[in-house]
């Protein structure tokens, strides 16, 4: 199991291998239908549960159908932005395409860890037959997993990743590499000894585990180049909170030349940007994707940013708790092959794997 102490330590051989296996062959998946979106380009860890471990490549092949109407129960940390509006998609067409019930739930926010543990135990008290989370915290529900393990109820750990070694199965990326994929993209315009440039990184709400290891792989990609990371804030993904994040920065450092962060990081700086007449000083980033940086990265107000393919993780989920409640083999580890969306790809990758369609509505429940 990694840790966060490790992530640091051993950052730098995982993206190294990494890297080479991207550079031979960069996976951008074309548009397929909503129906079809399989067999979709995924990487499996083999020994599972450990970031570190060596991943091999394969297409992901969902079942046709359940064999029964099995109850999923699916837990979010919120519904406050678009993209877990699109990992809400990926659990809600997936149940519905395989035929189970799936209930949602959302905790309103990253500051309310006691709220999900309770909508969570609600749910296995209503006789959910498994569980698939989006956690708050890498070690926060690590007791909570223990009792439902021991109730024989499968727990899918989606998006955000914890670090309970009692988990059934992991559907997700590394976020470190997602952090380090966007580093890499401006470090790459800025190497050592072309110029000092000052970067403001905001990789989202402290504690959770996706957000360390952003964080982890944003600074190893910058570091040795001539980016200087003169602000690091943390805060929940409410574009309120963000945008207090940006002003503050923005007053402490007049000076910069990157705002790089969270989707909704990206969101509240290109509005503030252009109101203040920055838009040609400062550049945006954001190291996950969004509708709006989709947007953004269209219209040239954002540079890029790495796609997990969001709606692709929530559908596995939903996969990977059907074939363990029915007994069938399953990938323990797995997630969407990564690759970066900028100005040269941004009409031509496949929109479904990463964006709720437009007009799609949180669906809270599939029966």
């Amino acid at each position: 199991m990694y840790s966060r102490q490790r992530l640091t330590k051993h950052w730098s051989s995982v993206l190294t291998s990494t890297i080479i296996a991207f550079a031979a062959s960069a996976i951008v998946p074309a548009n397929v239908s909503a129906d079809g979106w399989y067999p979709y380009p995924v990487e499996v860890w083999d020994p599972p549960f450990n970031m570190e471990s060596p991943r091999s490549t394969m297409d992901y092949m969902p079942l046709d159908k359940s064999e029964k109407q099995w109850d999923i129960c699916v837990s979010f940390p919120h519904m406050k932005d678009a993209y877990w509006l699109a990992v809400n998609y990926g659990v809600a067409a997936e149940s519905e395409r395989l035929g189970v019930q799936m209930q949602l739930v959302e905790a309103g926010g990253y500051t309310n860890l006691n709220t999900q543990i309770s909508q969570i135990e609600d749910c296995v008290a209503g006789g959910a037959d498994a569980v698939v989370i989006g956690a708050i915290s890498f070690d926060g529900l690590n007791n909570l997993v223990s009792e439902i393990r021991g109730k024989g109820i499968p727990v899918i750990d989606v998006i955000n990743g914890m670090s309970s070694p009692e988990l059934s199965a992991k559907s997700l990326v590394s976020f470190g590499e997602m952090g380090f994929k966007a580093g890499e993209y401006i470090a790459k315009a800025h190497p050592a000894g072309s110029g000092k440039v000052k970067v403001a990184w905001f990789p989202g709400p402290p504690g959770a585990g996706w957000v360390e290891a952003g964080n982890a792989g944003f600074q190893e990609a910058v570091a040795g180049s001539d980016i200087e990371v003169v602000e690091t804030k943390y805060g929940d993904t409410g574009k309120e909170v963000q945008l207090k994040l940006v002003e503050d920065t923005l007053e402490a450092h007049p000076d910069i030349s990157y705002v790089v962060g969270t989707a909704v990081t990206a969101e509240a700086a290109t509005g503030l940007l252009r109101a203040r007449g920055l838009t040609d000083q400062v550049k945006v980033m954001a190291y996950y994707f969004t509708p709006g940086v989709f947007q953004g990265i269209k219209r040239g107000q954002m540079l890029a940013a790495p796609t997990d393919s969001a709606v692709i993780q929530g559908r596995v989920a939903i996969d990977q708790a059907v074939r363990i409640l029915q007994g069938e083999s399953y990938q323990k580890h797995v997630g969407p092959a990564l690759y970066v969306i900028d100005s040269g790809n941004v009409n031509t990758f496949d929109r479904g794997s990463s964006l709720a369609p437009d007009g799609f509505k949180a669906t809270f429940s599939v029966n």
